[in-house]
């Protein structure tokens, strides 16, 4: 079986497990605990689509909760003041068509940021992305139509397990596949030296340009469904902080390993809430969880600066539980 096949095989399991885990989640675990399961879905999403963009291409974003405050007003505004709430497979359909509208309004955005400031680098980058983020929270915030800095409220709880995970199966698929093709050697090229790249006729900004697109099109559909299970989205929930917590993700999971941020989203996202219910000693560890988040942040990233699963090969780990010896290098004489 060729690998172009075997990853549309990963992804029809992908979705079959989701589907079938979906049941037991949905039945046995009450609301508390299913909405810490979608945060964990979102914020996956979230960090992968960032990782496209810091990881893989090397770049310093800092306004990656911009694009998902688009997608996320996007979508809420589409359903709650133009198609109105449905049920049954309309529901389903009309759920489709706003989250890729949430996500392709955040892709416009990312090109238009995307191309006067590709050519910045390191933190020249990451002032400007900063600023657009911020400037993104400001304008919502006085948008009226969009209920200013109330934000907009009552919108339906259409985003389910199903969607949240199915749509980061979509994104893994994409960006497994993504990373083999000739896009993917541009972002690693671009990543591991610009200028050498450049002298043998890459265009870096081309491929700058194309991570930012597709990681803010992601990032746009987390923000539609994470509009549509709070059913209610604020500025203030799109601030500087959250750009930095997800860009936190994909450090402490490795810079350009997949599986490696979303390990680090599914930590960083429980581990604050699985503090509240400890206690030593009679000390209550919810009083000072977020203390000890931060201290378990630099802990390991002294004695694991690369990250989570920043050396992992998801291919090779594959092929050692098959029994098949590494694949010799090839070279050339």
């Amino acid at each position: 079986m060729s690998r172009k096949h075997r990853s549309y095989l990963y992804l029809l399991i992908g979705f079959a497990a989701i589907i079938g885990l979906s049941f037991p989640f949905e039945a046995g675990l009450n609301s508390y605990d299913m909405r810490i399961v979608i945060n964990v879905g979102i914020s996956m999403i979230l960090a992968a689509s960032l990782n496209l963009i810091n990881g893989f291409t090397g770049q310093f974003s800092l306004g990656h909760a911009g694009f998902m405050a688009i997608g996320a007003y996007t979508a809420s505004a589409l359903t709650t003041m133009v198609f109105g709430t449905t049920e049954g497979t309309t529901q389903e359909l009309l759920f489709l068509v706003v989250l890729i509208a949430g996500g392709v309004s955040a892709a416009i955005a990312g090109l238009l940021i995307g191309i006067p400031s590709l050519r910045l680098k390191g933190d020249y980058l990451a002032i400007v992305t900063l600023g657009f983020g911020e400037i993104i929270r400001v304008v919502l915030q006085n948008i009226e139509p969009l209920g200013g800095s109330l934000g907009i409220s009552g919108i339906p709880r259409y985003t389910t397990f199903i969607w949240t995970f199915g749509i980061l199966a979509v994104l893994i698929f994409v960006t497994e596949n993504l990373m083999r093709s000739t896009y993917g050697r541009g972002f690693l090229a671009t990543r591991d030296d610009e200028i050498a790249a450049e002298s043998v006729g890459v265009n870096t900004t081309k491929y700058k340009v194309t991570a930012f697109v597709v990681g803010a099109f992601f990032a746009g559909i987390a923000g539609g469904l994470y509009g549509h299970y709070n059913s209610l989205i604020r500025p203030l929930d799109f601030g500087f902080l959250k750009s930095v917590e997800i860009v936190v993700m994909v450090i402490l999971g490795g810079m350009g390993s997949t599986w490696g941020v979303l390990l680090a989203a599914a930590l960083l996202t429980y581990l604050p809430e699985a503090l509240r219910e400890v206690e030593l000693f009679g000390i209550k560890f919810r009083d000072f969880r977020m203390t000890i988040y931060a201290l378990s942040l630099i802990l390991l990233m002294i004695f694991r600066p690369q990250g989570l699963l920043g050396d992992f090969n998801a291919e090779e780990f594959i092929r050692k539980i098959r029994g098949k010896p590494k694949k010799p290098a090839t070279t050339e004489t």
